[in-house]
């Protein structure tokens, strides 16, 4: 099937499950769904906790508050929920940034790539207890689902190996071309993985903490599998925490919610009641993690808008550019 039919087809499949979820709508358990996001903005916030504790071990000897590494986190996390891309990564990283004195974006985006060391292993073990249980879609299946980045990958493996050397090429020629700045870059990105050279604190301010939110998260997708009649279990939970471990690769749609979409029909069914949580959950997600993370944008930064975020971002880069650029323009 062309990429065209294929994209056609997976948006056709998305818009047919909003339907399924505004005609049940009427069925929804609204205090489940209420307690479940609640849950989730605990999580969110553990993260954010171990974040701090990863920036300041990158920082020591600079001053900054839990609360505007919170802001940025949930700011980031509510523009990626609606924005493909994760372009909110780079709000996230500006504000941080910024919140931190005489930071660098190099230190402050490899503190960020710390947190995935748990992510990896709780979302991997997921992965695998749905892959044990025989409704996962088998890598051959995936090009049969209605989503496009899931079965175009799966139906040109040859195009996905090409692509993924293409960026391999890239990134060693790249690093051979900017051999003399490698040296200085890697100094800063060392900094920003400081924690994960003392164990004991790696595990006591950061992998436990995640496990801690963890907790609330499983908690905050049993209730949104309540709210919308699917049933919360433990088995359960695990299936959408792998589907989810599969989408978050995928950031071609805001949270992956095409893949997502198609893999939770696949996994659980594809009655009514399901097409209806696969969006609902995730509209009800975004709408409250883009509530929160655009009232900390007004309330904690005093910025009334993403975009505002992202012209300051550009503007700063362009000042550090010409400030870099005049020392080599001065007269001798």
């Amino acid at each position: 099937m062309p990429p065209i039919a294929d994209l056609g087809e997976s948006f056709r499949s998305f818009f047919d499950a909003i339907d399924e979820f505004l005609s049940n709508l009427a069925k929804v358990h609204w205090g489940s769904l209420a307690f479940a996001l609640v849950c989730f903005g605990v999580y969110l916030t553990f993260r954010s906790r171990a974040s701090f504790h990863i920036l300041r071990a990158a920082y020591p000897d600079k001053r900054f508050r839990w609360r505007e590494i919170w802001g940025a986190y949930m700011a980031g996390y509510g523009f990626n929920s609606v924005i493909p891309a994760r372009g909110g990564d780079l709000v996230r990283l500006f504000l941080t940034k910024n919140a931190i004195p005489e930071a660098n974006y190099p230190a402050t985006a490899s503190a960020f790539a710390v947190e995935f060391g748990f992510d990896i292993v709780a979302g991997g073990s997921m992965l695998l207890f749905s892959l044990t249980q025989g409704v996962f879609p088998k890598p051959p299946d995936l090009s049969k689902l209605n989503a496009f980045e899931l079965s175009y990958f799966a139906q040109h493996p040859k195009f996905t190996l090409f692509l993924l050397t293409v960026v391999a090429i890239g990134i060693v020629v790249g690093t051979a071309l900017l051999s003399q700045r490698v040296r200085a870059f890697w100094t800063r990105v060392r900094q920003g993985l400081t924690i994960l050279f003392d164990r004991r604190r790696y595990l006591r301010e950061v992998f436990a903490i995640q496990a801690a939110g963890w907790v609330f998260r499983f908690t905050a997708f049993w209730f949104l599998l309540e709210a919308f009649n699917i049933g919360g279990s433990v088995k359960n939970v695990m299936l959408v925490l792998g589907v989810q471990a599969v989408s978050a690769a995928l950031p071609f749609t805001p949270g992956g919610a095409g893949a997502q979409q198609a893999l939770l029909v696949k996994v659980f069914g594809g009655s009514s009641a399901v097409a209806a949580y696969s969006v609902g959950q995730q509209i009800a997600i975004a709408a409250f993690t883009f509530a929160i993370g655009f009232a900390s944008l007004v309330f904690i930064f005093r910025v009334r808008s993403f975009k505002e975020v992202i012209a300051r971002g550009r503007a700063e880069r362009d000042e550090e550019g010409a400030a870099k650029r005049e020392p080599a323009a001065a007269p001798p």
